[in-house]
């Protein structure tokens, strides 16, 4: 019998997980993929807003800005990768400024600092390759970018570490509320909790309505991205948004937390949770609308392209909630800013079950994760033919050791595929997307896990079916 039952392992279950495991607890956290960060969570812009475009009042505005100060100790506690840029909602005309206004004063209200409206000769200070036909801009300070994957890996990882239960390709079938706990029937087993806790994304309703509840719908908006080689990175120094329109924040120009210059996303609905694809035609006015911002760069740079279907609620808010069903919580509808609000959201869940669970706390918690990846300065020299493991590099492009890929493979979280490890060393992320080190990653996970290499999946079971790209030589034809 557990206390409590988390469904769904993406940054929102692994966050409120990690936060219960400071106390005296039984808990699982359960998630129908092979591996933690498999849906949203790990493909998203990685921004950590500043908290001024969410409406005064809703749990986003209250919890974007609450999650967004917690980031620092975190990343200091946990090592995933957190910078503080800045970040510029730029507009064209003094029209588009009135929306900037706009959206200072929903800042002030909602208490974000470090806002201020600048002209556009301040702005190509800040940003030297920014469109010079821009005349305002929304400065706020306090945005900045993370890894989101890494974030997430790094708070399940060490909620394993002290003391949960994870349970990994156990796909949640069916919810029985017994007398006073609940029976999660899986596709392994049956799990019994006294309280669930559904934190499963896109699926979130699904979730709700095996215990009779359907008071909201789940509405997939899905958003693509083109991901650049990391020497277009000087064409920003910070997160630059357009004017946003009524479907989301607009197409960002940024650089992810390791450098990569990245455009996007778009934002349109569609009827499967796991459509993933991405097209041409879709790429095309994200490349054609992220010029309007910077124009500068060269699409001959373009690594790869990628989306993530974000989890929309009905009720245009984050839902997050003991439901009618007593020991029921939802943690739904949580699409932008949700990787902002994760750690925020956690706190909140705490705080509706602090009045009917016992929280003690531990003695041993430790809420510390060393890094995976091993930063390289100037004085690093490694070699493909290195014998030393921390010499010996297993990744061109990104620099990666056989010591750090061994390091990922024997973390708490066990993961025995290609796509597990790109994930937590960056291994295949760079300009050739693996096509050296895949063949080397594929025999260290064999050398470690003692299997065949055959054996060893560029994509775990449980993983839905690869998702159709545009290639990196057809990314580079779009709008040359």
């Amino acid at each position: 019998m557990y206390d409590i039952a988390i469904i769904g392992a993406g940054v929102e279950g692994s966050a409120i997980a990690r936060r219960f495991s400071r106390y005296k607890l039984k808990i699982c956290l359960i998630e129908k993929q092979d591996d933690v960060s498999c849906g949203a969570s790990k493909a998203n812009s990685g921004i950590v807003h500043g908290g001024y475009d969410d409406t005064p009042g809703t749990l986003k505005a209250k919890l974007c800005v609450k999650g967004n100060r917690m980031y620092d100790r975190l990343n200091r506690e946990l090592n995933f990768g957190y910078r503080e840029t800045g970040s510029l909602v730029i507009a064209f005309s003094d029209e588009e400024k009135k929306h900037l206004e706009k959206l200072y004063y929903n800042g002030i209200k909602n208490g974000v600092g470090g806002m201020e409206i600048i002209d556009g000769e301040k702005v190509r200070q800040m940003e030297p390759y920014v469109n010079n036909k821009v005349k305002w801009a929304l400065y706020c300070k306090d945005s900045g970018v993370c890894s989101p994957y890494e974030f997430t890996i790094a708070l399940a990882e060490n909620a394993v570490e002290n003391g949960v239960d994870l349970k990994l390709e156990n796909e949640v079938i069916g919810i029985n509320r017994k007398e006073n706990y609940f029976e999660i029937v899986t596709s392994q087993e049956r799990i019994e909790a006294r309280y669930v806790i559904n934190a499963a994304g896109v699926y979130s309703d699904k979730i709700s309505n095996m215990v009779g509840l359907n008071y909201f719908h789940i509405i997939p908006r899905k958003g693509e991205y083109v991901l650049f080689n990391k020497d277009q990175s000087y064409l920003v120094n910070s997160v630059i948004f357009q004017v946003p329109t009524e479907k989301g924040k607009g197409i960002l120009v940024t650089t992810t937390y390791h450098g990569n210059l990245m455009i996007g996303p778009n934002a349109q609905e569609v009827s499967n949770k796991e459509d993933v694809n991405t097209n041409e035609e879709m790429l095309n006015y994200i490349v054609e609308t992220a010029r309007k911002s910077v124009e500068g760069f060269d699409m001959k740079k373009a690594i790869t392209s990628f989306a993530g279907v974000r989890p929309t609620s009905s009720t245009r808010d984050f839902i997050i909630e003991e439901t009618k069903v007593e020991g029921f919580i939802n943690v739904a509808g949580i699409d932008s800013p949700g990787l902002t609000s994760a750690p925020a959201i956690a706190e909140e869940v705490v705080n509706i079950l602090s009045e009917k669970v016992k929280l003690e706390e531990k003695d041993n918690f430790n809420p510390y994760r060393k890094p995976i990846i091993v930063k390289k300065d100037k004085d690093f020299h490694g070699d493909i033919n290195a014998q030393e493991p921390e010499k010996h590099i297993i990744c061109r492009c990104e620099r990666i050791t056989e010591a750090e890929i061994v390091d990922a493979l024997n973390r708490p979280i066990k993961t025995v595929s290609i796509d597990g490890i790109k994930r937590r060393t960056r291994a295949g992320m760079g300009m050739c997307q693996g096509a050296f080190c895949g063949p080397r990653v594929r025999k260290l996970i064999a050398r470690e896990m003692g299997i065949p290499e055959e054996q060893v999946k560029q994509r775990g079971p449980g993983s839905s079916i690869l998702p159709k790209r545009v290639n990196r030589i057809n990314v580079m034809k779009i709008q040359k």
